[in-house]
């Protein structure tokens, strides 16, 4: 059996669940009136897609070991809230922006972390991940703490921080994210 599957469907995962919080990004941003329950119920279920890969991506064999180092607890954690988002949309909305915000912040200073780890192993773009995780986070306290009373103004902040999430993530991975390929002849070892 190939060891690099899980591992390939994670990246996979992980770079296509990022696009998709993008995209939700740029939605809300240019409705900002976006039905509250559908907005619920699309961010629950990208929390939820998104904790059973950072999950998955935990128990793969990342070369590195970095971009999926802290990700069984916070997959955890993203999926009992998404599904806590779905399942009670109208009781979360008015703690959605700071529930959102809360797991924005802690991904991004967990990526500041695999940032400094990443320079460590001498790869190169470690300055970007660490560049877009500092605005991540920025953005991530910003919801929480929300200066403004502004509806409009809350959802294209909660846009503009769906795609600097979406971002991070897809930077890191594609940054820190290494499959190992074996050269051909080469056999694993039996464990």
């Amino acid at each position: 059996m190939d060891g690099n599957k899980p591992l390939q469907a994670a990246k996979t995962g992980y770079l296509i669940l990022s696009a998709l919080l993008c995209v939700l990004g740029i939605a809300l941003l240019a409705v900002p009136g976006f039905s509250i329950r559908l907005l619920g119920i699309l961010l629950g279920s990208l929390m939820i897609a998104f904790g059973g890969i950072k999950v998955l991506g935990y128990f793969s064999r990342d070369l590195y070991r970095l971009a999926f180092q802290f990700d069984l607890a916070f997959g955890v954690l993203m999926m009992i809230l998404g599904l806590v988002l779905i399942l009670r949309t109208e009781q979360m909305i008015r703690v959605l922006c700071m529930i959102w915000g809360i797991c924005v912040l802690a991904d991004a200073l967990l990526k500041i972390q695999i940032a400094l780890d990443a320079k460590g192993f001498g790869i190169g773009k470690w300055w970007l991940i660490l560049s877009v995780a500092l605005l991540t986070g920025v953005a991530g306290l910003m919801l929480i703490l929300r200066p403004w009373d502004s509806a409009r103004l809350i959802a294209v902040l909660l846009g503009l921080t769906l795609i600097a999430e979406g971002l991070l993530n897809l930077i890191t991975t594609l940054t820190a994210v290494k499959i190992w390929r074996k050269p051909p002849g080469i056999v694993d070892a039996v464990e």
